[in-house]
């Protein structure tokens, strides 16, 4: 379990350092583990999509506090989102408050 929230949050990093010369719209995955969303906080760019993989027994959402998106994640299930405008996106599950994430998306 550890070595798998060390090796999700080491790829994040890595994935932050080198950002996409292409513009080719990727993927962004976040884990569900124990209550928390992890890596909390991911960067993204206009037109990438953040998938949440819930591995908890227990629903959650992935709900943006502004209303910009509410992606339902039953449990071991997986929940997508494109991202569509540029911003600073913070979300929580409606279910469980205290779990929270950021995510900020740059306009390419």
């Amino acid at each position: 379990m550890l070595a798998r929230l060390c090796a999700a949050c080491a790829l994040a990093a890595i994935t932050a350092c080198y950002p996409r010369s292409d513009g080719v719209a990727e993927t962004i995955r976040i884990t569900v583990d124990n209550l928390a969303f992890v890596p909390a906080q991911v960067s993204a760019h206009v037109g990438d999509s953040i998938e949440w993989i819930n591995n908890d027994f227990v629903a959650h959402t992935a709900t943006d506090r502004k209303g910009a998106f509410n992606v339902m994640l039953p449990s071991h299930k997986v929940g997508t989102v494109t991202l569509k405008e540029a911003g600073s996106f913070d979300y929580y599950c409606r279910f469980h408050p205290t779990m929270t994430g950021h995510i900020s998306v740059a306009g390419d």
